[in-house]
């Protein structure tokens, strides 16, 4: 039994472990690789296994750096189902189709660039049509339904709480007489949100890849998380500026979108309008509200759908987008992507944060090379869309808000193993957060490995 970490290892991107096992090839995740140019260039090298050869794809969660890379999967040959879960399937379809429009046209603008270099142009990493190819391949499993996936493979998923629908994978493989137990955490969420219910703890397990997202940092206290945002949702508008926060579509803008509800039904939020300028959060937030049961209880109670209130307005087209440049009064834009590597945020950006009434908050990781990244780190000016802009908006960070364990949490989480695993394998994190955390563990007792990206490691 072999384990091929193919992507996320000593980086917080790219997931996708390759498992051989009873005579298969399984892949879990095929994630986008997303931050700097030499990060991102990896999504157009060649796999480092053949597609044709993986019999199934495990898809743990919807996010594109866990998810990106299924079209051009599917391009270059698989023909294998992809099992996820039912609200996974949902996101991942819209997700990648989002992906693919995006991919399309900046292969077009960078095409431009080198015809007037005098360059070759190049291939799109895929298309539409690999994404339509790839979502013929989905096939649903509910959480806690053991699923056979081949002669001695079976499978399932576990709650995460991480984003809806988020899969921890249970696998035993029974070679020779033999079974190992190996368990995939996925991304793990935070404990004790008001939105999905704690990661589900696993009995015992042979090896374990736990994400190291916040390996060695802590969250500020989620309760304070609201009245935080409602802190800067208060000064921002009081000066009379424009409050821009870049927001991933899937889990943080309908985090986002519930504790707004809950201070427009508290009276608490201004009755300045709330732009939402995303169709994948749109479309996503209308998949959240479809998927009422895989929330919380507590959730359930409180709202019939958390995620709408009188103040809050859908831009779907570019033009209505471009609106906002000269909107005459305060307002909250919410808008991707999260980390400002591309998206609509890029544009309010270009018109907003060179004012000094304005504030940009950021919700989310920024991983290291992101445009939100040397925003954060305190740069004067930045560079974007082919011009440099002064930063002179207020900035600020709730990281709280964040959808990932932090390392307190992670521990929690390794620490339930009834059964103590033989090594865990630390991943999805940057070098020094995966590093942090192999700390703690070894600390606790734990037999731990930080793999590299491409390493393989023997399974005994």
């Amino acid at each position: 039994m072999r384990l091929t970490f193919n992507g996320a290892a000593r980086m917080v991107t790219g997931s996708c472990y390759l498992l051989e096992a009873a005579g298969k090839k399984i892949l879990i995740d095929c994630g986008m690789f997303q931050g700097a140019k030499d990060i991102n260039r990896l999504n157009y090298e060649p796999f480092g296994f053949r597609p044709k050869e993986i019999s199934c794809l495990l898809l743990t969660h919807a996010h594109i750096d866990h998810s990106g890379l299924i079209p051009k999967l599917v391009k270059m040959g698989f023909r294998g189902r992809i099992i996820a879960t039912p609200p996974t399937i949902d996101l991942a379809k819209i997700m990648l189709e989002d992906s693919a429009h995006v991919n399309e046209d900046d292969t077009m603008h960078e095409n431009k660039r080198r015809l007037r270099m005098g360059l070759p142009p190049r291939e799109p990493l895929f298309t539409i049509r690999d994404v339509q190819a790839a979502s013929r391949l989905f096939r649903p499993v509910p959480y806690d339904s053991p699923c056979n996936i081949g002669d001695g493979l079976q499978m399932t998923f576990r709650n995460a709480g991480h984003i809806l629908g988020s899969a921890i994978i249970e696998l035993s493989a029974t070679e020779a007489g033999k079974t190992r137990r190996l368990v995939f955490s996925g991304d793990l969420g935070q404990w004790d949100t008001p939105l999905l219910d704690n990661p589900a703890l696993i009995g015992g397990a042979d090896y374990v890849l736990i994400e190291s997202t916040y390996g060695d940092r802590l969250h500020s206290a989620v309760k304070t998380r609201g009245d935080m945002l409602s802190e800067v949702v208060d000064e921002t508008f009081r000066k009379g500026g424009k409050l821009l926060i870049p927001s991933f579509a899937v889990e943080r803008t309908q985090e986002l979108l519930y504790y707004l509800h809950g201070m427009a039904r508290d009276r608490e939020l201004p009755a300045e309008s709330v732009f939402l300028d995303s169709p994948l959060a749109i479309d996503a937030t209308r998949i959240f509200s479809r998927n009422m049961n895989y929330f919380s209880q507590g959730l359930r109670k409180e709202f019939t759908d958390p995620f709408g209130f009188r103040n809050l307005k859908y831009l779907r087209t570019a033009q209505e987008s471009q609106t906002m440049n000269e909107y005459p009064k305060p307002c909250m834009i919410i808008a991707g992507n999260g980390m400002c590597t591309g998206g609509r945020i890029r544009y309010h950006l270009k018109y907003h944060l060179w004012k000094p009434e304005n504030t940009l908050l950021f919700v989310g990781y920024q991983a290291e090379g992101s445009l939100g990244r040397v925003i954060l780190e305190g740069a004067d000016v930045v560079r974007m869309m082919g011009m440099e802009v002064a930063v002179k908006a207020e900035v600020r960070q709730i990281d709280s808000f964040s959808s990932h364990a932090d390392s307190k949490e992670l521990v929690r989480w390794a620490c339930g193993f009834k059964e103590r695993p033989k090594k865990m394998f630390i991943v999805h994190g940057e070098e020094s957060s995966s590093l942090g955390l192999e700390k703690t563990l070894q600390g606790l007792g734990f037999e731990t490995h930080v793999p590299v990206l491409g390493e393989t490691v023997e399974l005994k």
